[in-house]
C-alpha cells in the first residue's frame, strides 16, 4: 500500500512537471515552424533583388539563409522529440481506472521505448543503445488496460537496455548494445518480442526469472519485482502468455516473447 501511495505521488509530480514543460515547448515548436516559413519568404525576396546585388553579397545572404533554415529544422526535430518524451511521461503518470479500453499497442510500445531510453540516459549520460523496431500496422486497437500494459513493457524494456549496457561496460572492444522490438499478428494473438544482445541469463537463474524479489542486478539496483509484475499483468490480467529465450557465449542474447489475445 505504501509503495502504491509513493507511485501515485510520483505520478502526480511527474504529470505536473510534464504539463509545465509542455507549455513553453509548444511555443518553441510553433515559433520554430513560423521561422522556417519566414526564412523561405526571405529567400524569395532575395531572389527578386538579385539584379540589384553583387554576386558576393547574394552568396553571403544565401549562406546565412541556408544556415537559418537548417537551424529551424533542427529546432523542430528536437522540439518534436521533446514533445514525444513529455507525452510519454504524461501517459505513464496518468492514473487509470483499471478498465479495459481500445488501445493501439504499437503506439504504447513506441511511448514505452521512448520513456525507457530517456530514463536510462537521465541516470547515465554515457548510456546509448541502438534500437531496431518493426511494428505490424495491421493489428489495430485491442481492449487492454493501457496503464498496466505500459508498466509491463517498461519493466521488460528497461531490463533489456540495462543488460545490453552492462555487457558494453564489462566487455573490452567495440561491442554495440542493441535492442530489437517487434510486433506481429499471429492467428488470434498479437506477438511482441523484445530482444537484447546482453550476456544472456545463466542456466541456474532461468527458472527463477519471474519469481518475485529475484534479481541478478547488484544490491540497490533492482527490486526483483519487474518481471514478476510483468508476468502478473500479461498472464493474470490479460489472459496472455510471456516466455523467454536466452543464450550465453559469443552470440548471447535474451528475448522475451509476449502473446496477447486480440479478442
Amino acid at each position: 500500500m505504501l509503495h502504491s501511495q509513493n507511485l501515485a505521488a510520483l505520478g502526480t509530480l511527474t504529470a505536473g512537471i510534464a504539463h509545465e514543460i509542455k507549455n513553453p515547448l509548444n511555443f518553441i515548436n510553433n515559433f520554430s515552424g513560423l521561422n522556417a516559413e519566414l526564412v523561405t519568404e526571405l529567400h524569395e525576396e532575395v531572389i527578386k533583388e538579385k539584379e540589384n546585388l553583387s554576386a558576393g553579397t547574394i552568396a553571403e545572404i544565401e549562406e546565412i539563409i541556408a544556415n537559418l533554415k537548417q537551424n529551424a529544422i533542427r529546432i523542430q526535430e528536437h522540439g518534436r522529440r521533446a514533445d514525444s518524451i513529455v507525452r510519454s511521461m504524461l501517459q505513464h503518470s496518468r492514473g487509470g481506472s483499471g478498465e479495459r479500453q481500445p488501445t493501439d499497442i504499437n503506439n504504447l510500445l513506441e511511448e514505452a521505448l521512448n520513456l525507457t531510453y530517456h530514463g536510462m540516459r537521465a541516470q547515465d549520460i554515457g548510456f546509448n543503445i541502438k534500437i531496431e523496431k518493426s511494428f505490424d500496422s495491421s493489428i489495430g486497437k485491442m481492449d487492454v488496460i493501457p496503464q498496466e500494459i505500459s508498466r509491463a513493457l517498461l519493466n521488460i524494456l528497461s531490463n533489456g537496455c540495462y543488460e545490453a549496457n552492462r555487457k558494453k561496460i564489462e566487455t573490452t572492444g567495440t561491442f554495440s548494445p542493441l535492442l530489437s522490438v517487434k510486433t506481429i499478428k499471429t492467428g488470434n494473438h498479437m506477438k511482441i518480442t523484445i530482444r537484447d544482445n546482453g550476456k544472456g541469463v545463466p542456466a541456474e537463474f532461468r527458472e527463477k526469472l519471474f519469481t518475485p524479489f529475484f534479481t541478478t542486478k547488484p544490491a540497490g539496483q533492482g527490486t526483483g519485482l519487474g518481471l514478476s509484475i510483468a508476468w502478473d499483468i500479461i498472464v493474470q490480467q490479460h489472459n496472455g502468455r510471456i516466455s523467454f529465450e536466452t543464450e550465453e557465449g559469443d552470440d548471447s542474447f535474451t528475448e522475451f516473447i509476449i502473446m496477447l489475445p486480440l479478442n
